[in-house]
């Protein structure tokens, strides 16, 4: 069942929900089969167009399963994605009271790398602020040189909310 009271559909609360996650789990399929793993990311999101579009960056080692499966997809690996934040578990009377309080983003888009050299830089620039809350940190040529940068871009995403239960004095 798809609960639609919980979508989050204003603009500034999905921006919430991005900035205050602070890992993605993305998962997609290659030559081995099925696989997720998380990641942490950096955003821009555009709410301005119809649909709304996401990017999302992040940046690993130069080889490995998920660069070989974006290359093998010809730079396009269509992914799936899942973040987040404020999960806590509210124990009721029964367990069927039992609830858990979240805020969520899951979407689907296109797995690609970055090959062009500036937005490879632009994009690092934009994880050290958003990850690490460094938005000056110097990157030199031969550290830049040495991580594969890669991006999903998506317009198929939705944002979900499950408030705390109200307390009941009983």
């Amino acid at each position: 069942m798809r609960r639609a009271d919980r979508e989050v559909t204003p603009p500034e609360e999905i921006e919430e929900i991005l900035r205050d996650c602070d890992d993605v789990c993305v998962a997609y399929q290659d030559a081995q089969g099925l696989t997720i793993v998380p990641v942490n990311f950096a955003y821009v999101a555009d709410f301005t167009q119809r649909p709304h579009r996401l990017r999302l960056f992040a940046h690993s080692a130069l080889e490995g399963r998920k660069i070989d499966a974006i290359r093998t997809a010809a730079n396009a690996l269509p992914v799936a994605f899942e973040m987040d934040c404020d999960a806590r578990i509210h124990t009721g009377r029964t367990p069927c009271a039992t609830t858990t309080e979240f805020r969520s983003l899951i979407g689907t888009g296109t797995a690609s790398l970055v090959e062009d050299d500036e937005e490879k830089i632009a994009a690092l620039r934009l994880l050290l602020e958003q990850c690490a809350g460094m938005p000056d940190a110097p990157l030199l040529p031969r550290q830049v040189s040495k991580v594969a940068v890669w991006r999903i871009d998506s317009t198929e995403f939705t944002a979900k909310r499950h408030p705390a239960p109200p307390i009941r004095c009983e």
